[in-house]
């Protein structure tokens, strides 16, 4: 850095040859940089390929045991009891 009188002779008159070579070579190392650094930022927040979730199939359902009601079903189903000694 140059003190203010000098940054104004050289915004006036210009950079040497060396000067410039030096800025150039400083200005191409920071667009590498920064490209570098946009192409990994890049990188890293790309969406990434999302798999589709397994397709959930409705579980088989079995029908259910039919029972009988208690009550007067139960009685047509079932036989009478006959004591033993009658027959």
């Amino acid at each position: 850095m140059y003190p203010p009188s000098n940054q104004l002779y050289k915004y006036e008159r210009g950079l040497t040859a060396a000067e410039q070579r030096a800025a150039d070579v400083c200005a191409g190392e920071t667009a590498a940089a920064l490209r570098d650094l946009r192409l990994r930022l890049s990188r890293a927040f790309r969406p990434r390929h999302r798999l589709r979730p397994a397709r959930v199939r409705p579980a088989r359902v079995r029908p259910a045991r039919v029972r009988p009601a208690r009550g007067a079903a139960d009685e047509l189903t079932t036989p009478e009891r006959v004591p033993s000694g009658i027959w």
